[in-house]
């Protein structure tokens, strides 16, 4: 293609930041946009109208997660729920204990919560993974302490697609009578969750993830588990959370769990096989390439590609430049010169640190995508390499 200007297409690879919003989802929340508009909290006919819609969406999100709909709390999305989730245990149990567990590898909605306890007296372990990403269980148990209140673990790897051992963690936590919060942001409508037979007792979502608008998430909160509210007011969602309740946006994500639920298993399958030709292919091409985190326990649609020698921020604008929009991980920390700190944490050298980019795929990513994509990054990658 010497001396052609190649037309640039747009090709979107960042479904872990952020998802488009389903037309059905679009459709389905238009008319409380308009005429059903009442506050849920009302007895007359504007609030039943609105209040019915509401609880559907509840019974939708119950369904995709086998959970009862009354633990359903809806929040303003993942970062809300697990704040609410994370802080409500340690105020709740504070006379118990003040020891909460993590893990290095964490969102910054978890590390940075547990962050603000730790600061107001709260004792934080922060364990390490090996270099797939996965935890050591036994370096786990041995960690809790009779004041340990809390296990917090992500279901998945927002940068690596790497599946946690939520069962085998939930069975420790259940073992030493310890609440276990799940952020199941990146995990929630891309791989089963069957909430009511894990040892998960909170479990966080968002509904931007799964094509439902911003601004909308949930904290599923176990029957009998104790948490304080993060937010007071109102006694809306069963006196957990206060303030008059986002209906579009709860209705948004009820339909966009209802589409999950249909649509998983196969369009699961249609993605990961886009992703292991997209790796197959770049493994192919590009000298030195190499794949990170735990290879076949992750979700479908998520590759992590370490290009060493490279910085990520190069490869990133001369991607964008091609019209490719993927990222260098969690959207919470872009635009800070900042290298990755869950794959620092995996133990990866430096150098694949800094050339570390991630792909994540969604219902939208077609053959021609992956085509357009393994057409211009073997080009970008030697041309950037040239000039060092």
């Amino acid at each position: 293609m010497t001396g052609q200007r190649r037309a640039v297409r747009r090709i979107y690879l960042d479904y872990n930041a952020t998802t488009p919003v389903h037309p059905e989802v679009v459709e389905a929340m238009s008319a409380f946009y308009r005429d059903k508009f009442g506050n849920p909290s009302s007895i007359h006919w504007a609030g039943r109208d609105v209040k019915g819609a509401m609880e559907k969406g509840r019974e939708q999100v119950a369904l995709l997660l086998n959970c009862n709909p009354s633990e359903v709390v809806f929040t303003s999305g993942g970062t809300e729920a697990d704040n609410m989730a994370i802080k409500g245990v340690a105020a709740a149990f504070h006379d118990r204990g003040n020891h909460i567990i993590t893990f290095r590898t964490e969102h910054p909605a978890v590390l940075n919560t547990c962050l603000n306890l730790e600061n107001r007296g709260y004792e934080i372990t922060r364990l390490g993974v090996d270099r797939a990403g996965m935890p050591d269980l036994a370096e786990l148990e041995a960690a809790i302490t009779g004041r340990t209140i809390l296990i917090s673990s992500m279901f998945a790897n927002h940068e690596t697609g790497t599946l946690l051992p939520a069962a085998g963690i939930g069975d420790i936590a259940a073992r030493h009578r310890v609440c276990f919060h799940c952020d199941g942001v990146q995990a929630v409508g891309r791989v089963p969750i069957d909430f009511r037979g894990s040892g998960i007792g909170l479990l966080a979502l968002s509904g931007h993830k799964i094509h439902a608008p911003k601004g909308i998430g949930a904290l599923v909160i176990r029957k009998g588990v104790k948490l304080a509210p993060l937010i007071h007011g109102g006694p809306q969602e069963r006196n957990r959370r206060g303030g008059t309740e986002n209906v579009a946006g709860i209705v948004g994500l009820g339909k966009a769990c209802e589409l999950a639920m249909d649509e998983m298993s196969g369009e699961s399958r249609r993605v990961a096989a886009l992703r292991d030709r997209l790796e197959a292919e770049i493994l192919a091409s590009v000298p030195d390439a190499v794949i990170n985190g735990e290879i076949i326990r992750r979700i479908p649609n998520t590759s992590n590609l370490s290009f060493p020698g490279l910085d990520a921020d190069s490869l990133l604008l001369n991607l964008d430049l091609q019209g490719i929009a993927a990222s260098s991980g969690s959207a919470c920390t872009s635009g800070v010169m900042k290298e990755s700190p869950v794959l620092a944490a995996m133990g990866m050298e430096r150098e694949h640190v800094r050339g570390a980019i991630r792909f994540s795929l969604g219902r939208e990513t077609a053959e021609a995508d992956i085509d357009y994509l393994l057409e211009v990054l073997p080009e970008i990658v030697h041309r950037l390499r040239t000039k060092q």
